[in-house]
């Protein structure tokens, strides 16, 4: 099946790389050489997954990413220079998916969205498709989520997170664990976007269902650290 990538690169040789190496795979790219473009796209046509570099003009890519949000759940890279743990994090609040520095590879670029793509579609654990708890339903083969009948806005991250919880309901987990088995065993970020995206799992779960209790039953515990 062809996807189609949008990728915001202010960079015009690391763009056109990178497009080449997306189209070698088969994928429809469509590219913009700053934020507000990107957005423009995004508004224009249906895209799969959307790269932003951070450090653009007109609009950068922390402001992009949280436009994207505001208005749909697609999966979010952010390619940047800048390693910090903060600024991680920080990508992580906004709803990106991965976060991948520089310098980069096109080649892993391709492998991580590709991988990021398949969890998205729900092609990886196919047993347990229904879980049920109280009010909150999780449907993992159409990748969605609702409270009381409501559905929940989750990013792709969010909602692969909520859905391994619920498959470990009641088991101590380890953030170590959780990263390897959601981010991946490639992920060298920061171990907290564990906990940002479990708070605004809390978040977003307390705000539409109140279902506060019901968190906290889908194993939301770490193993003390010595």
């Amino acid at each position: 099946m062809k996807r189609t990538i949008l990728l915001a690169e202010d960079d015009a040789l690391m763009r056109e790389f990178i497009t080449d190496y997306f189209i070698k795979e088969r994928w429809d790219v469509l590219e913009a050489e700053n934020g507000r473009t990107a957005l423009e796209l995004f508004e224009q046509h249906a895209v799969d997954l959307v790269v932003l570099d951070l450090m653009m003009p007109e609009m950068d890519g922390w402001t992009a990413c949280r436009r994207i949000r505001e208005k749909s759940d697609v999966p979010v890279i952010i390619i940047t220079a800048r390693a910090e743990d903060d600024d991680q994090i920080l990508g992580y609040e906004l709803g990106a998916d991965e976060y991948v520095t520089k310098p980069l590879s096109p080649r892993v670029l391709v492998a991580r969205a590709a991988a990021l793509m398949r969890r998205t579609e729900g092609t990886v654990g196919r047993d347990g498709e229904l879980l049920i708890f109280g009010d909150l339903t999780i449907d993992r083969n159409a990748h969605a989520a609702n409270v009381a009948g409501e559905p929940l806005s989750l990013s792709p991250k969010e909602f692969e997170l909520l859905a391994f919880l619920a498959k470990h309901e009641g088991k101590v987990l380890a953030r170590e664990y959780i990263l390897d088995s959601v981010w991946g065993y490639e992920y060298d970020g920061d171990p907290r976007t564990v906990d940002t995206h479990i708070k605004k799992l809390r978040a977003k779960l307390g705000h539409e269902g109140r279902l506060i209790a019901t968190v906290i039953r889908l194993g939301y515990k770490f193993e003390r650290e010595s």
